[in-house]
């Protein structure tokens, strides 16, 4: 279910919009007030926000504003004002679209979930890279925890960057042996050495690792 915020002070409009969506798995929340919308977004998570810019005690910019400034949501600005001014300062401050009323309910439909696919991806990506403890870069041949380089052996490079471009997945020695080029120091029996070695350069207590660990009998695996 997507939840919606609305601040649109046409009751009547607002009606038509929470019908039609509803069959679409949105649901709306309207409110006419300003000041109580931007109190109910402080209580309550709501994934996209529908803003008209004329209303009730406060303008619909300012409105734009303090939700920019206060929270991470993508805004729709919806409204019949016609100049081109207030779509120019709406989308300057941060609102995502600009729909011109009136408009067919459809059009909004489509906006909000191509809205929210680009938003979502994009929190994806800005998560997957503030989470990210191991980064490695092909070209410089490098690995690094927590933006710090690591300082690997050829051998131990090999091992670590398979690990890493497999994060989660478990890789069998076997795996590790076809992917080492034949002149590194790694052998069969220097496997378990390497990734001692490894440990003892990521892990805060290599004895007990919290990234690189073992799966008894079939092989390593590399956790963030």
């Amino acid at each position: 279910m997507i939840n919606i915020l609305m601040i649109e002070d046409d009751t009547e409009f607002a009606q038509i919009l929470i019908q039609y969506l509803s069959q679409f798995n949105i649901s709306i929340t309207n409110y006419e007030d300003p000041f109580l919308a931007l109190s109910a977004i402080s209580l309550k998570t709501y994934d996209l926000v529908i803003l008209d810019l004329t209303l009730p005690g406060m303008d619909g910019l300012e409105v734009c504003k303090e939700l920019v400034e206060k929270h991470d949501i993508p805004i729709i600005i919806s409204s019949a004002r016609s100049d081109i001014t207030d779509k120019v300062i709406a989308l300057e401050l941060g609102a995502d679209d600009y729909l011109p009323k009136p408009y067919d309910p459809r059009e909004l439909e489509v906006r909000i979930k191509t809205i929210l696919r680009r938003f979502n991806k994009s929190l994806e990506s800005t998560n997957k890279l503030n989470t990210e403890i191991f980064h490695l870069n092909k070209e410089k041949k490098e690995i690094t925890k927590n933006t710090i380089p690591l300082e690997l052996t050829f051998a131990e490079y090999q091992i670590f960057s398979l690990l890493c471009e497999n994060k989660a997945s478990i890789i069998s020695r076997y795996d590790i042996l076809e992917s080492m080029e034949a002149d590194s120091d790694g052998t069969g029996g220097s496997i378990a050495v390497l990734i001692n070695r490894i440990r003892s350069k990521i892990e805060e207590n290599p004895k007990k690792p919290h990234y690189l660990l073992t799966v008894r009998g079939m092989g390593y695996k590399l956790v963030e």
